[in-house]
């Protein structure tokens, strides 16, 4: 479904793949973030998504007034890991609320996998 406000000029409908590919695009800004992954284990950590595909690594849910968030990332090797997860949850929280007006309740990061920087 989505997310509908109301405003004096009409409503809008922001739906969970707009959240979604918000939230891909400012996680894949932060350092030591390789990419995203597929939010499935089952397709393995080896692929790393596309950019044009950075929304199938977020999950969004909307609960009463909040939205969750969460992200599937794989993070670089040699780079510590609560740094790289501290960081995009700022960025993502940050730029979600920003760009949407909604208020974000959790950013949750799963880190799916590490990998060496090329």
């Amino acid at each position: 479904m989505g997310k509908l406000m109301e405003t004096q000029l009409g409503k809008i409908e922001i739906t969970e793949e707009v959240i979604a590919t918000i939230a891909g695009a400012a996680a894949i800004e932060c350092y030591g973030l390789v990419g995203m992954a597929s939010r499935k284990i089952s397709d393995g950590v080896s692929g790393l998504l596309k950019r044009e595909n950075l929304s199938k690594g977020v999950t969004v849910t909307f609960q009463e007034d909040m939205v969750i968030i969460d992200l599937y990332i794989i993070v670089g090797y040699g780079i510590k890991i609560s740094e790289v997860a501290s960081n995009v949850m700022e960025r993502v929280r940050y730029t979600v609320e920003t760009m949407t007006g909604l208020k974000v309740s959790e950013v949750n990061v799963n880190v799916q996998g590490v990998r060496l920087l090329e």
